[in-house]
């Protein structure tokens, strides 16, 4: 027997014996309402969630007309109002232009993936940013003033991206780095004076870089003797520290601030998940990092002074990512659960007053109907504790047993995660208890686990 179907085997037993277990005392089984895989499939999927210059509206993209198109939310009465009715493009949402309001976004045509950035202008009409044929753009980030973004594009040779700034009003475009040696332009500095650029060696290790834009000269973030992974986490709000997560010297991927002007680095967050990412917030009066815990995200808000900030918790909810507002008084929250697809909230930090401002379920479907995710360890062949997300019908107990499958992630890596998947709740609700196994070789466990699959 080969050591995937021993690990299958193990897990099916380990599902059996969780199933049984959980169970005690039994609870009653419950009669559910069974729903086609159309209707678990009728989902929306709403993203972006930028505040609007007043703050009142949020931009977002949607495909509830079957494609993508902008909209904008609005925060008070949860209203919403469509800015563009493409049937052919989908239409994606980068961010309002500061003072004019105008919209920037970003589509490809008939899904070629070479996508452009556009500007939605005020009497609806839209004007091709980075109109080369076959130049491929991506929005970085804006200058501290507002002026001008930054941007990539790989019009000038379409194997490498070069970043490019573009100035606010006369939509000119200017040259800020050369990329000949295929790196990844990583981040931008909002004063512009330093790029963050890696290297991919494998899928465990790469190099970090960051380049001075004045003086030219590149730096090595990463240490040569020491080979691990190296993240970036961008730059500070006053552009003076350069935050990244690396796991080198350690088992989980730590972040790390370095100084700038003194080269000096302290460790800023260490627990014992791999911390994902972190950003401050416009002014750096917040700042936001995610660790991925156990198969879920958790954010981590810390304020200027480094102690952390209170935000109501979501019941199973996985907080995908947040975006603070300009003042730093509000809070875009997307918020999924194992029985819901990502939806969007509202915070304000003042009156700590919570909204919910989108539902993406089907409304034909009844949350209640579904089961919430669960997770569980079972010991695998050689004693290693194999973490995995089990669903349980909901009518299942030890006295009404259901049938199993054991769920298994592609790779290299890769992680099965609690949240939302129309597939298997659409098998839990037809009686299927699933087990989805992040069996060796998974990511979020560790560097150790994650290559116990060499």
């Amino acid at each position: 027997m080969d050591a995937m179907k021993h690990l299958l085997l193990v897990a099916l037993t380990a599902l059996l014996f969780v199933a049984c277990k959980q169970d005690k005392p039994a609870a009653p089984p419950r009669e559910v309402k069974q729903y086609t895989i159309e209707q678990f499939y009728k989902t929306k999927s709403t993203g972006a969630g930028i505040f609007s210059p007043d703050e009142q509206k949020l931009l977002v993209h949607t495909n509830e007309t079957g494609i993508f198109n902008l909209y904008e939310i609005n925060i008070a009465d949860g209203s919403k109002k469509a800015l563009t009715n493409s049937t052919v493009e989908s239409n994606f949402a980068i961010d309002y232009v500061p003072v004019s309001g105008e919209i920037l976004y970003s589509s490809d045509k008939g899904g070629n993936e070479i996508d452009h950035i556009y500007l939605l202008k005020a009497d609806g009409a839209s004007q091709d940013l980075t109109p080369a044929p076959k130049e491929k753009a991506g929005f970085s980030d804006w200058t501290k003033d507002k002026k001008a973004f930054y941007y990539t594009s790989n019009k000038r040779d379409e194997r490498y991206f070069d970043l490019y700034r573009m100035e606010v009003g006369s939509w000119k475009s200017a040259l800020m780095y050369e990329n000949k040696d295929n790196y990844g332009v990583d981040a931008v500095s909002r004063f512009g004076d330093w790029l963050a650029l890696s290297k991919s060696i494998t899928t465990s290790e790469n190099q970090l870089f960051l380049y001075d834009l004045k003086t030219k000269q590149l730096k090595e973030i990463s240490d040569p003797a020491q080979p691990g992974g190296y993240g970036t986490s961008g730059f500070s709000a006053d552009g003076k520290t350069f935050f990244y997560t690396t796991d080198v010297g350690k088992e989980f991927a730590y972040l790390v601030q370095y100084d700038l002007a003194s080269g000096e680095r302290k460790t800023a967050l260490e627990t014992n998940w791999d911390v994902m990412y972190s950003y401050q917030s416009e002014n750096g009066k917040y700042q936001v990092m995610g660790i991925n815990e156990d198969g879920k995200n958790k954010l981590m808000i810390r304020d200027a002074a480094g102690k952390e900030v209170a935000f109501p918790a979501i019941p199973d909810g996985d907080v995908a990512a947040v975006n603070i507002s300009q003042s730093e008084k509000m809070m875009r929250l997307t918020v999924g659960t194992s029985k819901s697809p990502n939806d969007l909230y509202a915070y304000n930090f003042e009156t700590k007053e919570l909204k919910r401002l989108t539902n993406n379920l089907n409304p034909e479907i009844n949350p209640e109907d579904l089961a919430a995710a669960t997770v569980v360890r079972y010991k695998s062949f050689d004693g290693v504790d194999i973490p995995a997300i089990y669903f349980k019908p909901l009518n299942a107990t030890a006295a009404s047993k259901a049938p199993a499958l054991v769920w298994v992630h592609g790779g290299p890596g890769g992680q099965s995660r609690v949240g939302y998947s129309a597939f298997i709740q659409y098998l839990v609700n037809h009686g299927y208890a699933v087990l989805m196994v992040n069996n060796r070789g998974s990511s979020g466990y560790g560097k150790s686990f994650y290559k116990m699959d060499i």
